[in-house]
């Protein structure tokens, strides 16, 4: 086949898969609208539903099938615009948004690469004290990365640079201790957000979609609650990952030397990094005891950029570099307008009644186990968490609760599931391709340790998880 030939059908696949969102949607636009729902959900519906298909399928990007969903809502008046652009206006998005920023101060004054080189040189002489090095780095830096991408971009290179000076190649047999370490810190990202609310902002959505069914959920809450079966699963998860992948090389005496030339080359701790240290525990501390103290956790987050700021740890040059932060604030703010819309119109409320009649009969406690378990395998269907979260969080979390479930247990349960699902697939997080590219995991290792990793991590949230949340939420 020419090259011509092979362009023009790359094109046409591309436009088939460009027809079929948005037949979707007309064909949603002209059926007659189910009973028990008003025009304006069951239209609210093929737009969302059409622009979440787009993404799904690799025609748009999520910001821009976002924001042509958001213009056709108002357009079509389907929603008026004060409802329309309400997300905007969101505290939970600007919290995101204005986390992510402080977050690059991590990275730009060399706290991150400091922590992470304190860990190798204290862990580092096996390969399994190098993997928990990297799970560890992970989870102390994951309350100030709002994003598990910016954070998967901070733990690659560390782990890359492990993995290269332990004499790890991709392309011989020595990948094996690569192949291992790399997997580690993939699967680190998705249960780490599971233990810090402000580890990724698809935390942020679903604790959103869980306020407006009746549960306040703040930062305190969330690792109250998260931390036994997340610090059970972090602390396993090298254990598990090593019967699985062998790292074949239990030794690394010559790694721990490495980072100490490594860190004696960066010195005392700059001004940057110690401002960064202190405004980050201040931060943390304040997100935590932010509903004892009465404070607002987004104000507390803007208080910390702007003294990052002032201390022009961060400049403006720095920010008008951060086009990802803009991006962020733009689809954040549509979808959570349009999901939130889609919810108070009554349409995810009519979902979890068809999904509810399914279930009837059966036992709550069944009932929570099988949503559960339905809910983590629906996410090989989709290629971001966020999206999931935004279309299905709220459908299960109502049938679940209708079903009996306690609502602190099936919210808290969906809650965590939405991040530690994400290693299913290599394509199930966004923070996965920078991995899964790295030359040292072939396809079938990644999707085969995913789905092992998911079972753990569902396993550890059921089994240890349930009893904790029904004992701290009481």
């Amino acid at each position: 086949m020419s090259a011509d030939a092979s362009k023009k059908g790359f094109d046409a696949v591309k436009a088939i898969k460009g027809i079929i969102p948005l037949a979707l949607a007309v064909g949603v636009w002209i059926v007659p609208v189910p009973a028990g729902l008003t025009p304006q959900a069951w239209h609210l519906f093929g737009i969302f539903a059409g622009a979440i298909l787009c993404v799904l399928l690799g025609v748009l990007p999520l910001l821009t099938a976002a924001v042509l969903a958001l213009s056709a809502a108002v357009l079509t008046k389907t929603l008026a615009a004060e409802k329309a652009f309400s997300g905007f206006a969101n505290a939970s998005v600007l919290l995101v948004v204005v986390a992510f920023l402080v977050a690059q101060a991590v990275v730009k004054s060399g706290l991150g690469r400091r922590i992470s080189l304190l860990m190798v040189s204290a862990f580092g002489k096996s390969s399994l004290g190098l993997a928990y090095s990297i799970v560890a780095t992970d989870a102390l830096i994951a309350p100030a990365f709002p994003s598990n991408t910016a954070r998967g971009g901070v733990l690659f290179p560390i782990v890359l640079s492990v993995a290269q000076g332990s004499n790890s190649k991709p392309e011989d047999d020595s990948r094996l201790l690569g192949r291992f370490l790399m997997f580690c810190g993939m699967a680190s990202l998705a249960v780490s957000s599971s233990l810090w609310f402000t580890a990724t902002s698809s935390n942020a959505i679903s604790a959103q979609i869980v306020a407006d069914a009746g549960l306040h959920v703040d930062f305190g809450t969330w690792v109250k609650v998260a931390a036994v079966p997340a610090v059970i699963a972090i602390v396993m998860l090298p254990l598990v990952i090593r019967f699985i992948l062998p790292p074949g090389v239990s030794a690394t005496p010559d790694a721990p030397a490495a980072a100490r030339a490594e860190l004696q080359k960066m010195g005392r701790l700059s001004r940057p990094e110690a401002i960064t240290a202190v405004l980050f525990a201040i931060m943390v501390s304040g997100w935590v005891f932010s509903a004892k103290l009465g404070l607002n956790v987004t104000a507390i987050a803007f208080g910390g950029f702007g003294v990052l700021l002032l201390s022009r740890v961060l400049t403006l040059e720095d920010l008008s570099a951060m086009g990802d932060t803009l991006v962020t604030f733009l689809w954040l703010a549509v979808l959570f307008a349009l999901s939130g819309q889609l919810n108070e119109l009554g349409f995810m409320g009519y979902v979890g009644e068809k999904l509810a009649s399914y279930m009837g009969g059966l036992s709550w406690p069944l009932t929570y186990v099988a949503l559960l378990v339905i809910y983590v395998f629906i996410h090989y269907f989709f290629v971001s968490q966020s999206s999931q979260v935004l279309a299905l969080l709220g459908v299960f979390l109502s049938v679940g609760v209708s079903g009996g479930v306690p609502l602190p247990l099936m919210a808290f349960a969906l809650m965590f599931a939405s991040s530690y699902f994400s290693v299913i697939t290599p394509q199930g997080g966004s923070q996965n391709i920078i991995f899964a590219a790295s030359g040292y995991l072939t396809q079938r290792e990644l999707y085969k340790t995913g789905l092992v990793t998911t079972l753990f991590y569902l396993l550890v949230f059921l089994v240890i998880g349930t009893p904790w949340i029904l004992f701290v939420t009481r």
